[in-house]
């Protein structure tokens, strides 16, 4: 392994998709109320969204067509109550195709579609700013808009913010929303810092080059997790089957060192990783956060050579990681 071994926790089930390249992002959702109550979300990129239980089970599936990257925020209103919105990259329809979870049932709905003229849906981050909840959908082609999500009538509707040009193929994306720092990864290149702000126009500044000791392409997914007020970015190194992080604070940038996900137990190690979700805090088990990464070489087990015909997406602790790369959280 390129990085330093962390133990697979736990692993979800196949997506449905059999011998092709179909598993691809998730991402995370805890109750505020009872962090016990969590859902992981995966897309299946030839066929729709899953949800998936801590036990790795599925909860729900959608079979909304070619969903690449998903991404969400709580708290958002529509007809008065409160649901989590979950967005997804929608490649052949053409922008993201928004998704209702009701915090109380954990029932999950399709909403509807903002259209996106991009030049293939491909990646999707969301952000909060204020009371505005803001969706950046990342064509295959590096060019990446910005658009400010409400409910009108119980219906979707999209503006427009800013739109930029990374410069070639481009995918994964994060917003810190407590800085406005919106981080893209240029596959072939490295990952980007831009602004969520309008006003700067698409300026930029370079966090780490690709290919280079700590980034091998593709750069794929883009993830940030808080702990104790403080902010790590991590990227997946799909060429080397790792992820490395940083500890990000404004313009700062200060990298930990690298992870890849081992073999442990009933569960294999992740190989080819392309998206990653993170989740600080407490997530049922996982007392200070939880990762998880899509596996493209599933097993039938952790000393297994027989690859299954589907992909999946593997759990890791948190607390894990920081053990194994001797993150000091008390350290400046």
């Amino acid at each position: 392994m390129s990085g330093t071994p962390v133990p697979a926790a736990h692993e979800t089930v196949a997506v449905g998709t059999a011998n092709s390249d179909a598993a691809d992002d998730p991402e995370i959702w805890a109750d505020p109320r009872d962090p016990n109550r969590a859902v992981i979300f995966g897309t299946d990129k030839k066929a729709g969204l899953y949800a998936y239980g801590l036990d790795g089970q599925v909860r729900a599936f959608l079979p909304e067509g070619p969903l690449n990257n998903v991404d969400l925020r709580d708290s958002f209103m529509v007809g008065g109550k409160a649901q989590v919105l979950i967005a997804a990259s929608h490649r052949s329809r053409g922008g993201a195709l928004l998704f209702l979870m009701d915090p109380d049932t954990l029932d999950v709905r399709t909403w509807g579609l903002v259209p996106v003229p991009v030049s293939e849906p491909y990646g999707l981050c969301m952000a909060r700013r204020g009371d505005d909840v803001i969706v950046i959908v990342v064509g295959k082609d590096g060019d990446v808009r910005q658009v400010r999500v409400r409910d009108e009538d119980g219906e979707p509707v999209g503006v427009e913010e800013q739109s930029f040009a990374v410069g070639s193929q481009s995918e994964g994306c994060v917003v810190d929303d407590e800085t406005g720092a919106l981080y893209v990864g240029e596959e072939m290149k490295g990952v980007w810092r831009y602004s969520l702000d309008p006003a700067a126009g698409g300026a930029r500044s370079l966090l780490e080059a690709a290919p280079g000791p700590r980034l091998t392409p593709d750069v794929e997914g883009l993830t940030l997790l808080r702990d104790s007020g403080q902010a790590f970015l991590i990227a997946s190194s799909q060429g080397d089957n790792a992820f490395a992080v940083w500890r990000v604070a404004g313009e700062a940038a200060d990298y930990q060192g690298r992870f890849s996900v081992a073999a442990a137990g009933d569960v294999d190690a992740v190989s080819g990783t392309d998206g990653v979700a993170a989740l600080g805090g407490p997530v049922g088990p996982y007392a200070e956060g939880l990762i998880v990464v899509q596996d493209d070489a599933d097993t039938e087990g952790a000393s297994s050579e027989v690859r299954r015909e589907r992909q999946n997406f593997k759990l890791v602790d948190w607390r894990a990681v920081k053990s194994a790369l001797e993150i000091n959280l008390t350290a400046p």
